[in-house]
């Protein structure tokens, strides 16, 4: 047995080794697909477009405009004259949102009123203007916090002491500043990884079938786990090889911390491993050419990717949305990846999630052999 399955893997290994492309395929996209993500993903927004309609002209409005400038979030594009060339600025796309000071609003503020500062929004990038618009509501506050404290300071000093406020003091836990690359490089690992393994290994039996070896290797004493076996694990070294070296470069290049146990990692690591090997397997058996399992394999990882979680949160999906995902071994593997990059939990934290892709693993490489009996005949 061993010795018919150590045949499968020399020639699988030989196949690698006469194919350039492939080697190239499995080192540089991956290297360039994180440093991409690494750089490009974030969900900071910074130097947001904005045009600023003052139409109070006071030293309060001037301060409050200084503010949004002095956050580096936002950059004052255009100074409109009125409520027209405001709507059209944002109409045209040349501004993102505009921020409107009524005439009144000094005034308001030094009788001790609410003072309304309206802001338009271009809605089209709803995520953008959300975050946009908790950026401008967190400067309006503060603005409003420091006024009221100036005018108490000017007109009843003895009362600033004793004066009591209720602040809010930020603590976040794991991510202290709430960096979207910790957030998205472990991520990438799982994202990267599930790809290629999914891309090698479903090529693996159409590509015998369609050169001709498959009916060859079919008439040998081989059975058919051991075919299989043999045809997976070069891809299972692969991507061993795949995560320790895009995790080296997520820690050492972009400085994401890694706080837990390399054990644990590992033991995610190979179950994530079986459950996208047993995948690929199974969309191989099923296709007859390898334009199929291309299609078949596009098929797979793009909803596969939406319902992991990796960029869109799971609890924000519909409920049947929601269960679907629990046949998605991406979405057990950012919980493991995450986990021991960030909090440094053990398996006592993630065995749920390494028992679901345990039951996954076993369930479809149970069905890829014997779907692969029946391709046989």
């Amino acid at each position: 047995m061993l010795r018919r399955v150590w045949h499968m893997l020399v020639k699988e290994f030989i196949q690698l080794r006469r194919d350039p492309y492939v080697r190239f395929r499995l080192l540089v996209p991956p290297l360039i697909q994180m440093l991409v993500y690494g750089y490009a993903a974030t969900f900071d927004v910074h130097h947001v477009r904005i045009a600023v309609l003052d139409q109070s002209h006071t030293l309060e409005s001037r301060e409050l405009v200084s503010r949004f400038t002095f956050s580096r979030r936002f950059d004052i594009a255009a100074v409109p004259r009125d409520e027209r060339s405001l709507k059209r600025l944002i109409t045209d796309g040349d501004v993102a949102m505009g921020v409107q000071i009524h005439p009144d609003f000094a005034e308001l503020l030094r009788k001790g009123q609410t003072a309304r500062l309206q802001v338009v929004i271009d809605g089209t990038d709803s995520n953008t203007a959300l975050i946009a618009l908790g950026y401008i509501d967190s400067i309006a506050a503060q603005f409003a916090m420091d006024y009221a404290r100036q005018r108490l300071e000017a007109m009843r000093p003895g009362l600033v002491p004793i004066v009591h406020q209720v602040l809010l003091e930020p603590r976040p836990w794991y991510n202290p500043n709430l960096s979207s690359k910790w957030f998205f490089v472990p991520g990438v690992i799982g994202s990267i990884t599930m790809i290629l393994v999914v891309n090698l290994t479903s090529f693996a039996i159409v590509r015998e079938r369609e050169v001709g070896t498959l009916e060859q290797i079919i008439v040998t004493p081989i059975r058919r786990w051991e075919f299989i076996l043999g045809k997976t694990l070069p891809s299972f070294v692969v991507g061993l090889l795949d995560v320790a070296l895009i995790a080296l470069v997520g820690t050492l290049w972009f400085a994401v911390p890694f706080r837990g146990s390399l054990g644990t990692l590992l033991l995610g690591t190979v179950l994530f491993l079986l459950s996208t090997l047993s995948t690929g397997v199974l969309i191989s058996t099923l296709c007859s050419t390898q334009q199929q399992a291309f299609a078949s394999t596009f098929f797979f990882l793009t909803p596969a990717f939406i319902l992991s979680g990796f960029s869109f949160p799971i609890a924000s999906m519909p409920p049947f949305m929601q269960w679907l995902t629990y046949l998605d071994p991406l979405r057990y593997f950012l919980v493991i990846v995450r986990g021991t990059f960030l909090k440094g939990v053990g398996v006592s934290v993630l065995w749920p999630q390494m028992l679901g892709l345990a039951l996954l693993s076993l369930v479809l490489l149970q069905i890829s052999i014997l779907r692969f009996h029946k391709s046989m005949d």
